[in-house]
């Protein structure tokens, strides 16, 4: 621009140099050889990019087409299979078959070709006669046609199976025909399946689809002129055996009018149509030797996309050569900015460094609180296992005096009957010391059973579920309370259970009955006439449930809502432990722990609890 002004000046002041300089008519000109050069290699390159996104999409719809095609044969191609195994079918085909069957079967098949879509559907003799047909009602119905000179008719009967597409002899449309054979040779059943749905939705959607057999005969095509075409020349002799077949009427089979330009382009058109460039791709049809092609146009798409471009490139290659002028100008003040640009880039990376490294140490930090809590959720995870322990533990002080009262009573007698076998074996009465002996054993069982009942109580959980005894639970449950029972005048009732067992660790069950009566004693303390009753309800289909029933002043309802959370207690040196660690036993056998209110006052839990056979 600069040039251009100091041209302008010159001329002005110099008349006699009215002309442009040399250097700006040689840039001019440079100008104009890059903004054509620019066009063209723009122009190529878009018309090459449009004709690749075209091919994809014309790849696309064959794809889309070659499925919904392949969809459609094959929805068809089992039928025959499926008629051929009926057995009313086969027995038409039989010499002296019931009076009315060909036309029960011929009716039969007409529900099922209007059910399936299918054209016509019809059953030929080993001659080729037609006995039974669904057009039969029909006025040019097939019944009583031979079809024995059709090619499907006869691969059929030859290999069991066979097919073909041709024209009808009577109806004059297109088809494909299926054949399959009845048996060992009884008949053949023949399904036959147009197409005119499939050319309309082609038709409808404007798109240049067609399909052709192994010869390049277009047998199904979106333009209906196009059928019966071929894509190149058939010879006489194959076009007399055509229509010796009857496959295709009358028609000429004159190639179609494409014509190869390079590659998969062809040109479209012929005498007065104007002739347009496609791309012509293709594929094959799964499971038959039919081929299916479209026709995609290009002319217009890439036309466009080719004077865009060229635009484009043209303006990019002005706009370029303008900036070029503009960027001489003004290169000092670009490199004052590219210098402030790289110092305000020094302190944004510090900035970003420094912000890096506060994150990474909020990421430690972060890292060690997590730790942290893990550890945390691990102690408190212990510590809950250590005091649920500590609750059975601390729940053993609540029947340690029942259980001395009961183990001082076979001390005491032990001690008796260990002086008197003394006596007795100075005195040599043998026979009387062996009895006392016998005695003192029985005394150290009872003592056995007893403190197994507070081992058991005081160990952790084992998780067995297997058959136990309801009788053993009871009783070992009562030797624990008993006494303590006794001593406080509680009237304590316990049913017998005789051959009823649940599923569960016998041990575990006793513990959690231990507590519920422990618990039932304590809840009628002070009352006049205090009562605890254990009932059995063997009702519940599949299950057992054992219930502790006592006449105290009752649990309100807020508090029996949280009666089995942990650490929850209505005694005043309680751990609330109790009722959480019998209805975590309780569920871990398989059962449910549950409280409700007396119907006459009170309280009364349940235990409901697997049933299981009694073991032997």
């Amino acid at each position: 621009m600069q040039a251009l002004h100091a041209s302008a000046g010159e001329a002005a002041g110099d008349p006699a140099r009215q002309g442009p300089r040399p250097a700006t008519v040689v840039a001019a000109v440079l100008g104009f050889a890059a903004m054509a050069l620019a066009a063209w290699l723009a122009g190529a390159h878009a018309e090459r990019r449009a004709l690749a996104d075209l091919r994809r999409s014309a790849q696309s719809t064959l794809v889309i087409q070659t499925a919904a095609l392949h969809t459609e044969l094959r929805r068809q191609g089992a039928l025959p299979l499926a008629l051929a195994a009926d057995p009313e079918i086969a027995a038409v085909l039989a010499e002296g078959h019931a009076p009315g069957l060909d036309r029960r079967v011929s009716t039969r098949l007409a529900e099922i070709a209007a059910a399936t879509g299918s054209a016509v559907i019809y059953v030929m003799r080993p001659d080729g006669l037609t006995v039974a047909a669904s057009n039969f009602a029909e006025e040019r119905s097939f019944l009583g046609r031979n079809y024995a000179f059709r090619p499907y008719f006869r691969d059929a009967m030859a290999t069991g199976s066979g097919s073909q597409f041709a024209l009808g002899t009577v109806s004059g449309r297109p088809g494909l025909y299926l054949a399959r054979r009845i048996g060992d040779g009884a008949g053949v059943v023949v399904v036959k399946m147009e197409f005119e749905a499939v050319e309309s939705t082609w038709a409808a959607a404007r798109e240049q689809v067609f399909v052709t057999d192994p010869r390049g005969i277009v047998l199904v095509a979106s333009n209906r002129a196009w059928q019966f075409r071929t894509l190149r020349p058939i010879g006489a002799e194959d076009q007399a055996r055509s229509r010796e077949a009857l496959e295709f009427g009358e028609a000429d089979l004159e190639p179609m009018p494409v014509y190869p330009v390079r590659d998969d382009m062809v040109r479209v058109g012929r005498g007065a149509e104007p002739a347009r460039l496609a791309l012509m791709l293709d594929a094959a049809v799964p499971e038959t030797a039919w081929r299916i092609h479209t026709l995609t146009p290009v002319g217009a798409s890439a036309e466009r996309e080719r004077i865009q471009a060229r635009l484009i490139a043209i303006l990019a290659t002005g706009l370029a050569c303008l900036g070029l002028a503009m960027v001489l100008g003004r290169r000092a003040r670009i490199r004052a900015r590219l210098a402030e640009a790289a110092a305000r880039g020094a302190e944004l990376e510090a900035r970003v460094a420094e912000r890096t490294q506060a994150l990474s140490e909020a990421n430690r930090r972060l890292r060690d609180e997590i730790e942290e809590r893990r550890r945390s959720e691990a102690e408190r995870e212990r510590l809950g296992r250590e005091l649920a322990h500590a609750g059975r533990l601390a729940a053993l002080g609540q029947f340690a005096a029942s259980m001395a009262h009961e183990i001082n009573q076979p001390l005491a007698a032990i001690r008796s009957y260990a002086d008197n076998t003394g006596i007795l074996v100075r005195r040599g009465r043998t026979e009387d010391a062996a009895e006392n002996a016998a005695a003192i054993g029985r005394l150290t069982d009872r003592i056995g059973g007893l403190t197994r009942q507070l081992k058991g109580f005081a160990r952790r959980a084992s998780g067995r579920r297997e058959p136990v005894p309801v009788e053993t639970v009871l009783q070992g449950s009562l030797e624990v309370v008993a006494a303590r029972a006794q001593a406080a005048g509680t009237a304590l009732s316990v049913p017998p259970a005789p051959g009823l067992a649940v599923m569960g660790d016998g041990p575990r069950l006793e513990q959690v009955l231990i507590n519920l009566l422990q618990n039932a004693l304590d809840a009628v303390t002070g009352r006049p006439d205090p009562s605890v009753a254990v009932q059995l309800l063997t009702d519940i289909p599949g299950r057992v449930a054992i219930e502790v029933r006592d006449n105290g002043t009752g649990i309100p309802e807020a508090e029996r809502a949280q009666i089995f959370d942990a650490f929850f207690t209505t005694k005043p040196d309680g751990l609330g432990l109790g009722l959480a660690i019998a209805r975590g036993i309780v569920e871990g056998c398989g059962g449910a722990l549950s409280v409700r209110a007396g119907e006459g006052g009170g309280t009364v839990f349940r235990m409901e609890l697997d049933r299981a056979d009694a073991p032997a």
